[in-house]
């Protein structure tokens, strides 16, 4: 059995969904591989325009699995190169939206943490409970919280290892939107499928201004923003886009 499952809700859209139930779908490192693969498919992949990354309707991901954990040298953590698997899933070009339902814990929380959009369900909870098994989050949890949430915020939650409810989180800012848990997947499906319908050039572009220009300075960001900005007017889409907002019609996206 996979554990990684590719679903095809419609011919732009690819769902990701993580399999193994039986483990709280734990990450493993050949769940983590699946992952890896995936993403880097879907990221060449010019028909898909959107990915939703989901664990369920009952959870999102509980964590590394410590059974593959807890014997381990610092020397066999090193070898593993485990943030090489992280990265087709930080790079990916396109916008990736996670439909969260229960736990999304530990490296289950950087996992969201690493999609562009997070719907969440009111039962849900997010939180970096690894300081309470003795070591610290390694996936990223320690600089994209921070980033997400601010200092403060973030220290409690990395201190503690206290997990933090959907409203909570929403407020926060860790989430995009909150709502009924039965409605999570349908939810993020009905926001891919709108940006599906955007020019995906243009998505893209925004995609990487906003991660690019997020560690620089404000000076450095806005000189990113106003190339890309610039860039797409060499696009048919930016024509097509403005030609029918002119002309009171629907626009056809081509992602030329």
């Amino acid at each position: 059995m996979s554990e990684v499952l590719l679903e095809r809700p419609d011919a732009r859209v690819a769902v990701i969904r993580l399999n193994r139930p039986e483990a709280r779908n734990a990450l493993n490192m050949a769940t983590r591989q699946a992952l890896a693969e995936r993403f880097a498919e879907l990221g060449e992949d010019e028909v898909t325009r959107r990915i939703i990354l989901t664990g369920g309707d009952k959870i999102f991901a509980a964590g590394a699995d410590l059974r593959d954990m807890v014997e381990r040298t610092p020397v066999e953590m090193f070898v593993r190169r485990s943030e090489r698997l992280w990265k087709p899933i930080a790079d990916c070009p396109k916008p990736v939206i996670a439909a969260v339902n229960g736990y999304a814990l530990g490296g289950g929380c950087e996992l969201a943490m690493h999609c562009d959009i997070i719907v969440a369900g009111e039962g849900a909870s997010f939180g970096q409970p690894e300081v309470r098994v003795g070591i610290m989050p390694g996936a990223g949890g320690t600089q994209r919280l921070v980033r997400a949430i601010g200092k403060f915020r973030a220290m409690k939650i990395l201190m503690t290892g206290e997990p933090v409810s959907a409203r909570d989180a929403l407020a926060m800012g860790l989430v995009s939107e909150v709502v009924a848990d039965a409605e999570v997947f349908e939810r993020a499906l009905v926001i891919a499928q709108t940006i599906a319908k955007m020019p995906p050039l243009a998505v893209m572009q925004i995609k990487e201004a906003v991660l690019a220009g997020e560690d620089s300075s404000l000076e450095a960001g806005l000189m990113l923003e106003r190339k890309a900005f610039q860039l797409l007017f060499a696009t048919a889409d930016q024509k097509e886009g403005m030609r029918a907002f002119l002309e009171k019609r629907k626009p056809e996206f081509e992602g030329r």
